[in-house]
């Protein structure tokens, strides 16, 4: 439901209409609010798994510099996106964030044999934003080779990846150091992890409006009030931030490395069809049409580009943000504007170093909190779009040998030794395998091959039924 006082229903569906400012400000906050946990997370994780985060080798100042850049580079790829630059940008109320999407392939990068470092990782998110800018080109033209099947399937897969470093951050934190500790997996942990997820689903079930959209930032934001009460927070990092700082180009090097420039361009295709489908959404949900060409064309291309240029100033790659479209659709307010207003707001926490110290300080308990609702927010999103799919032999084949290859590689990763560094690293992602097998099947496999066996199969068991009523 809208607020008349924002504009007419005409106005609320016009992408080019601005609000008055006191409306429209508070509405790009709220888009701020929506996805700012979910934007700083991938960096934490990525700190982590670089271990720049906790242990011998941690440096806080490199892990503030990277929450930084996602905010600001989140709030850049956005301005993208709705102001526009020639054919780049969908000129639509376009949230970008830091895309959970690459995280499987960039963990295992980071933290296993041959690791790529900082420097490799940024490397190829340079690289893999200029190839998925490429990519703009014919996206439409490949949308054929990824029905719901396939696109489920690989969102399933990305957070049922990301579900065990939910939980291992809820216990205490990822990796050897923190399981080190005579704290991991104490009550204390998970006291303080459980408050994040009671409060969130609280708000989230039974508040309406600002509230419920800021539901897990107002959940963590709970947790860490908590943990401090609890003396758990170390609060002695803020002091030293500088006030103000600009980005840095290439601040952590540059450093070619397969493995990373690979993933990040195989994974590429995924995020430029999830971008589609957010396109897709806004102008149903807000303006009750489909999107154009180029409005397709423009996102795909703002994606890439905003990817490429967050790559250069140390920061990971960045997608549309589903979760506000569903807001857009939520309030009605289709203004690009009110977005760009965000925006905004997202480049100046990304000068201010003292607000990325403030998210420093987070207890990454408090943190495992809300990424347990976050990830498995992301698996559910897969398994709705499953809900699509006609299940017969044929798909059900598709998705059994997909699921089980991807799941088993991401458990068992000694099982792919023999392979090189970069093959290793691609494969035991889980992800690529199982979005490579479910593509490859559904293209090879003829449409309708097993369905008169299903057929059979359904009216034998429609036969018993009947049978057994007339008994």
């Amino acid at each position: 439901m809208t607020d008349s006082s924002i504009g007419t229903p005409e106005q609320l569906r016009d992408p080019n209409y601005t609000p008055p400012l006191a409306k429209a400000i508070p509405l790009g906050i709220q888009h701020v609010l929506a996805m700012f946990v979910s934007n700083v997370t991938p960096a934490i994780i990525i700190a982590g798994a670089a271990g720049i985060a906790f242990g011998p080798g941690a440096d806080p100042e490199a892990r503030i510099y990277l929450l930084q850049m996602a905010m600001m580079f989140a709030g850049v790829a956005t301005l993208i996106q709705t102001i526009g630059i020639g054919p780049v940008g969908a000129r639509l109320p376009i949230v970008q964030g830091t895309s959970f999407a690459f995280l499987p392939v960039m963990i295992p990068a980071m933290i296993g044999a041959g690791t790529a470092g900082l420097a490799g990782l940024m490397t190829g998110v340079v690289i893999g934003g200029l190839f998925h800018a490429f990519l703009g080109l014919f996206v439409g033209r490949i949308r054929f080779a990824l029905p719901p099947l396939v696109t489920g399937l690989i969102v399933l897969m990305i957070g049922l990846a990301l579900i065990k470093v939910g939980i291992e951050y809820a216990a205490g934190g990822a990796g050897d150091f923190n399981r080190g500790k005579e704290t991991w997996g104490g009550v204390s942990n998970w006291f303080q992890a459980g408050v994040v997820l009671f409060v969130t689903l609280g708000l989230k079930f039974f508040t309406r409006g600002m509230l419920s959209v800021s539901a897990v930032l107002l959940g963590l934001i709970a947790g860490y009030v908590v943990a401090y009460l609890m003396g758990d927070v170390n609060l002695a990092g803020i002091s030293d931030a500088a006030v103000f700082a600009l980005p840095e180009p290439f601040k952590f090097g540059f450093e070619i490395n397969w493995a990373i420039i690979i993933g990040m361009c195989l994974m590429a295709f995924i995020s430029a069809i999830e971008t589609v489908g957010d396109v897709s959404g806004i102008t149903k949900g807000g303006a009750g049409r489909e999107a154009t060409d180029a409005e397709v064309t423009g996102a795909t291309f703002a994606d890439g580009f905003g990817t490429a240029i967050a790559g250069v100033f140390g920061s990971l790659p960045n997608t549309s943000f589903s979760q506000n479209v569903g807001l857009i659709a939520m309030t009605g307010v289709m203004s690009r504007h009110v977005v760009t207003i965000g925006a905004l707001f997202l480049i100046f926490c990304g000068l201010v170093p003292k607000i990325g110290a403030i998210i420093n300080t987070i207890p990454i308990q408090v943190l495992g909190g809300g990424v347990i609702v976050m990830f498995g927010m992301v698996a559910a999103a897969g398994a709705s779009m499953l809900s699509d799919v006609k299940w017969n032999s044929r798909n059900m084949v598709i998705f059994a040998t997909a699921l089980s290859v991807g799941l088993g590689l991401q458990q068992v990763p000694d099982a792919m030794v023999f392979l090189g560094d970069t093959a290793r690293i691609l494969l035991t992602s889980g992800l690529l395998p199982a979005a490579f097998i479910a593509i490859g099947l559904n293209l090879i496999l003829p449409e309708h091959f097993g369905d008169e066996a299903d057929d059979e199969v359904s009216g034998s068991v429609k036969g018993i039924k009947e049978n057994s009523r007339k008994a």
